[in-house]
């Protein structure tokens, strides 16, 4: 699977682009500030409705446009299909597939899979938990689309609880008690103890598939390295208890901190509290590796992430963003010659020496809102 042609609309700095791909490796090249990392941005957004640059839609909007839109031509087994999201802050994407309209956007999850590297990956190893949450459940919808709806269920009920919460404990306060309340409360806890479960169990499965792999991308990329110096641990919100359901697991804590919660006024026990504890031998990545090892272990995150992908379906489309400046020349030429057989990647650089010689392809010149190809 790769893309073929995209196309963008008052996306980010672009009125208007259109640029023909193919597949292999493509590069864009230009200054900083240019618009070249716009161009793979949209290429991810159409793959998880997200940006890996920022957190909501309205940066994703050229200034004094009201929407954006990216269109995207995807070959899949010599089929051609033209994707395309309409981006509305503030109100309902819409999404189409070659001209018909979707009833929801998120049913164009799936269509095209990516993995991004990117300098921000450094905050996968050194930054807080919500980041290491968050690239396994993107991971995890990247797997299995249905998982963007657990997710954002699971969401929805997390905030309508700690707003429960958060009113018991005015009422605690004001020596009000409400009974009420809190045997709805008790229905919160039937419904998060549920999603919750399902997110934990996949979540357990995701670390279980990927800890031989990380090993084995950290091999590759950092010198002198084995694949046993990884280890990968899943670190839940309350100490599991082998052969029982997982959901009553949860029901369980969730009561026996009840009290803990009311005082705070907030969702104490579930996968939103969860961590994945990185280390190198046996220490945690954070804190203690360097910075070559850190660099090391969040390109084999994502070096996990592609092989895992992989073999469950295509190939993704495989984004270099910026990434070889950050790299000395030896873990430049271990990732080049690690992703070179990949169907399509493509890179962002600021100067054509940061691209390795193995992943000279087709290359465009970014530069003043133009997207040129460099014959």
């Amino acid at each position: 699977m790769y893309v073929a042609h995209l196309s963008l609309h008052d996306f980010r700095s672009y009125p208007a682009v259109e640029v023909e791909i193919g597949p292999g490796v493509t590069a864009f090249v230009g200054r900083n500030g240019q618009g070249k990392t716009n161009l793979v941005e949209a290429i991810d957004y159409l793959s998880s409705l997200s940006s890996h640059r920022v957190a909501s839609d309205a940066p994703l909007v050229r200034q004094g446009a009201q929407q954006a839109i990216v269109r995207a031509a995807v070959i899949r087994d010599e089929r051609r299909a033209v994707l395309e999201i309409e981006i509305n802050p503030g109100k309902s994407n819409r999404a189409r597939i070659n001209k018909s309209p979707l009833p929801k956007a998120k049913e164009l999850l799936g269509l095209v899979r990516t993995v991004v590297f990117a300098p921000d990956d450094l905050s996968l190893v050194k930054g807080d938990p919500s980041e290491r949450r968050k690239f396994a459940d993107d991971l995890l919808v990247q797997i299995s689309p249905r998982f963007a709806g657990i997710r954002a269920d699971y969401e929805r009920v997390l905030k309508q609880r700690n707003s429960l919460l958060k009113t018991a404990r005015t009422n605690r306060r004001a020596r009000d008690a409400d009974e009420t309340l809190l045997s709805t409360l008790a229905v919160w806890d039937s419904r998060l103890s549920e999603l919750g479960a399902e997110i934990l169990r996949r979540r357990l499965q995701l670390v279980a598939d990927l800890a031989p792999l990380i090993g084995k991308a950290y091999e590759a990329v950092a010198r002198g390295a084995r694949r046993d110096d990884t280890t990968v641990d899943y670190k839940p919100s309350l100490d599991l208890v082998p052969d029982v359901p997982l959901e009553q697991q949860l029901l369980d804590e969730l009561g026996r901190r009840r009290a803990d919660e009311l005082e705070r006024g907030l969702t104490l026990v579930g996968p939103h509290r969860d961590d994945l504890l990185l280390g190198l031998g046996d220490l945690p990545v954070k804190g203690y590796a360097s910075h070559g090892e850190s660099w090391s272990f969040a390109l084999a995150l994502r070096l996990a992430s592609y092989d895992l992908l992989r073999a469950s379906g295509d190939d993704p489309v495989l984004i270099l963003d910026d990434v070889f400046a950050e790299l000395d020349s030896g873990r430049r030429a271990q990732l080049a010659d690690l992703v070179a057989d990949a169907e399509q990647v493509l890179i962002t650089a600021a100067v054509p020496e940061d691209i390795p010689e193995q992943l000279r392809g087709r290359r465009f010149i970014v530069a003043g809102g133009e997207v040129t190809l460099d014959e």
